[in-house]
This record gives C-alpha cells, sequence and structure tokens, in this order.
C-alpha cells in the first residue's frame, strides 16, 4: 500500500510538472512570454506546487480515506496555474485554446512514451519484468486520469478554456463567468453526484469510456498485443 502511495505521489508529480510546462511552452509559442518571463516555463516540480492545492487539500484526502474507510476512493487538487495573458497571444481566441490543449496533450504524450518503455521488459527477468508493467500501468493511468479530468468541460479546467474558444462570442463570455464557481463545480462531480446515483459518477465515466479505451488504444499504438 504504501509503495503504491509513494509511486502514485510520484508519477502524479511527473505529470503535473510536465503539463504546467506545456501550457507554458505552448503559451510562449503562441505569443505570450509571461510564464517564460516568471520562470514558470520550468521542469522544476516546485515551480508548480500550491500550497493548498498540491499539499493541503490532498493530504486531508489521503489521510481522511485512509482513517474512515481504509482506502483511497478518489483524490483532487491542483497545482499553481501557469500565467497566461490572453492580449499579448498572435490569436487570442484560437491561442487560449490550443494552450489549454497542450497540457492534456502532454500527459497522453507521457502516458504513450511510458507504453513504449514496457518494451524494456524484454531486457529483465523475474520480479523486475513485474515491477515494470506495474510502473508502467500505473504511469500511464495517472497521465490519463490527469488529462481526461482536466478536459471536463468546465471553466477554469483546459476543456472549460476549449468550450469557450469554440462557442459564439455571446456564450462565450458568461461561459468562462462561470469560473468563479468552478471549485464548487468540480467538487460536486467528484463527491457529491456519485453519492447521490452510481449514475452520475462522472469520473467512473471517464475511466470506463474514455481513460480506459485510450489506455488500450496506446498499449496497441506502441506495438503490445491487448
Amino acid at each position: 500500500m504504501i509503495a503504491e502511495i509513494l509511486a502514485s505521489v510520484l508519477a502524479a508529480v511527473i505529470a503535473i510538472t510536465l503539463h504546467e510546462a506545456a501550457h507554458g511552452y505552448a503559451a510562449d509559442a503562441l505569443g505570450d512570454p509571461t510564464a517564460r518571463l516568471l520562470g514558470r516555463v520550468s521542469l522544476n516540480p516546485l515551480r508548480h506546487v500550491d500550497p493548498v492545492g498540491t499539499l493541503l487539500v490532498p493530504g486531508i484526502l489521503l489521510v481522511s480515506q485512509l482513517l474512515t474507510i481504509g482506502r483511497v476512493e478518489a483524490m483532487f487538487g491542483w497545482a499553481r496555474p501557469v500565467p497566461v495573458d490572453i492580449r499579448r497571444l498572435y490569436n487570442p481566441r484560437w491561442g487560449m485554446m490550443w494552450v489549454a490543449l497542450a497540457g492534456p496533450a502532454m500527459n497522453v504524450l507521457l502516458a504513450f512514451i511510458a507504453a513504449l518503455a514496457a518494451h524494456l521488459a524484454g531486457l529483465l527477468d523475474g520480479d523486475w519484468v513485474a515491477l515494470l508493467y506495474r510502473s508502467v500501468a500505473l504511469f500511464m493511468l495517472v497521465n490519463l486520469v490527469l488529462a481526461s479530468f482536466n478536459m471536463l468541460p468546465i471553466p477554469p479546467l483546459d476543456g472549460g478554456r476549449v468550450v469557450t474558444a469554440l462557442l459564439p462570442y455571446s456564450l462565450a463570455r458568461p461561459y468562462a463567468g462561470l469560473e468563479r464557481y468552478g471549485l464548487f463545480i468540480v467538487l460536486g462531480l467528484l463527491f457529491v453526484l456519485p453519492r447521490i446515483s452510481p449514475d452520475l459518477d462522472v469520473m467512473g465515466w471517464a475511466l470506463r469510456h474514455v481513460v480506459a479505451p485510450v489506455f488500450s488504444l496506446l498499449l496497441r499504438a506502441a506495438g503490445h498485443p491487448v
């Protein structure tokens, strides 16, 4: 249990760090150097740590679930968002959409690289093979869950920013205004609705119908029989 938790934390740190860095690199490439000038286009995880969202909230959820039900059913947290000045993007509307997509795309890429790394099993034997496969599966799962979560169409999640870019301006502005309530909406989706009915478990649906198929697709693309 402890080993799996530590491995999950390490996978999450890598996934979140590169997710945020991808936002910064994309913004810089599309005309906004704000993140780079502030030192946020970085692979240093400490630059992306939010004391509340990265440490306090996940820590409370982890400890409370282990003490009450003896297992971890759901986790929630966030990194310090990479600053983007939409006015400095070459094309503010579409540029912001591509910046938003860069984070989840990075997580999918990391999952694919991990699937490729599973071929190293041919160089190992015994328990090391099983360890490699478990590590690869865990790393892929963490990245794909992070990507699917961030693509929920709720501002300020990446999916919300994509929807805002695609909507007509008359609808995009009020939709973007939901950002002030975004945290409460997400908490409701993750923790309240599943308690009301299993049919309202949004992330459960995403795991079955998004994460699992993409997981299998990436394994096949990496040359593994599925």
